[in-house]
């Protein structure tokens, strides 16, 4: 490209020398040949009209009277009628600029000039003129490589920032080259790679929630599935298979609402619920985990509650927040149930030591741990919270509250098209 640049603008420059170049070489040779043959023309009127007066006062015409009024390189031949021929100068030969001129007295005065001296003075004008066009055609090629630079440079730039995006590199450069075209390209790869670095990063946390929160639910369904193996009682093996199919139906939950919050976290499925359920659901599947700890878990409070959300999301939070407590937490984990107002409130304590003040607020944060864990579940907890319209706050640090807040009013109809999908 930048060859193509150069050669352009080279090729208009050469074109313009070219047509105002010969344009301005006929002007000026013509001007040079014009003004010589009038200076020949003035200096023979002259001669003239000085015999004229010398010849009138009786006085002597002759070269030595007249030398000094002819320029040097010129010829002048004087005839006057009765007298010698006064020659002045040497006359010249080859091609000359001629004038002739009479006098009242009969007298004719001839002055040449060598055609020379005009060839002379035009070769001085034609190099001027090729100095000049040279000079155009050394600026013309300085400023096209600093044009071909200034948009070839961007556009290798703009390349290669093209590249890192196809390679999978989406940071944006920011650079601006002071061209709109230019800048506008770079607007759109920028603003290209920020989309992709978003799309990335949903798709890490996606993986990495996914992973968290199916940790817990896969162990307690492998467990289960190691009692039906190792039981020969009927009974039992259909009690335990119901559970695991249970455990099974939430895990294809969490996948669903993991997708469903990686694409777009305030799409909500939320309905009417029993909250009883769900909490006896929780306590009958972390009992083994906590009976195997030497712990217990158990629940009180209001009962017969009715909340508004995702069953399966408040599941989800209250495996969190239970899982949470047998990591960190010590003693018996209570469940308690409460009416705020117009809300249903679900608070889960334990006897452990607390969490630190200064941990406390970034709680939520992810990557946010007071022990070697992931700093997830908490974090995932409370975007599946607010999925829904409600929230998860800490309420108190020592011993630790974790609230779960869920509205108790039934929601409002979505309009046509934006209808939200109840999940099993």
């Amino acid at each position: 490209m930048r060859r193509r640049l150069i050669q352009s603008t080279l090729a208009v420059v050469l074109v313009v020398i070219a047509v105002f170049g010969v344009s301005l070489v006929i002007v000026e040779t013509r001007t040079i040949t014009n003004s010589a043959q009038e200076r020949v023309d003035s200096e023979a009127v002259r001669l003239v009209s000085i015999v004229d007066s010398r010849i009138m006062g009786d006085e002597r015409v002759g070269a030595d009277v007249l030398r000094d009024q002819v320029a040097d390189g010129r010829y002048a031949l004087i005839d006057i009628p009765g007298r010698e021929q006064i020659e002045i100068g040497r006359r010249p030969t080859g091609d000359v600029i001629h004038s002739e001129e009479e006098g009242d007295q009969g007298e004719t005065v001839t002055v040449e000039e060598p055609r020379s001296s005009v060839t002379r003075e035009v070769g001085r004008t034609l190099l001027i003129i090729a100095a000049v066009a040279l000079l155009a055609v050394i600026a013309a090629v300085l400023l096209a490589v600093r044009q071909a630079n200034r948009l070839a440079s961007p556009l290798t730039d703009l390349a290669e920032t093209a590249e890192r995006l196809g390679s999978g590199d989406p940071r944006p450069r920011h650079k601006r080259y002071g061209v709109p075209e230019l800048d506008r390209v770079a607007d759109v790869l920028d603003a290209s790679a920020e989309r992709i670095a978003r799309m990335l990063t949903a798709e890490r946390r996606l993986a990495a929630d996914a992973s968290h929160q199916l940790r817990t639910p896969l162990t307690a369904l492998s467990m289960r599935l190691e009692e039906i193996t190792l039981t020969d009682d009927p009974d039992t093996v259909k009690e335990e298979a119901t559970i695991a199919l249970t455990q099974v139906e939430r895990l294809t939950d969490v996948v669903e609402r993991l997708l469903t919050n990686s694409r777009d976290p305030r799409t909500g499925s939320a309905v009417s619920f029993d909250l009883d359920e769900v909490i006896k659901q929780q306590l009958e599947e972390w009992r083994p985990a906590y009976r195997s700890a030497g712990r217990a878990i158990v629940s009180s409070g209001k009962r017969h509650l009715r909340a508004v959300g995702t069953p399966g999301a408040v599941a989800q939070v209250l495996a969190a927040l239970i899982e949470n407590s047998l990591m960190h937490g010590g003693g018996t984990v209570a469940l308690r149930t409460r009416v705020t107002g117009n809300q249903a409130v679900i608070e889960v304590t334990d006897e452990g030591p607390g969490i630190p003040a200064d941990l406390g607020a970034r709680i939520f944060e992810r990557a946010i741990s007071g022990r070697n864990s992931t700093g997830i579940g908490l974090a995932v907890a409370r975007d599946l919270a607010e999925a829904d319209g409600g929230r998860l706050e800490m309420l108190q640090l020592q011993p630790p509250v974790f609230g779960l807040f869920l509205s108790r009013t039934p929601l409002k109809p979505v309009p046509s098209g934006g209808e939200g999908r109840t999940v099993r």
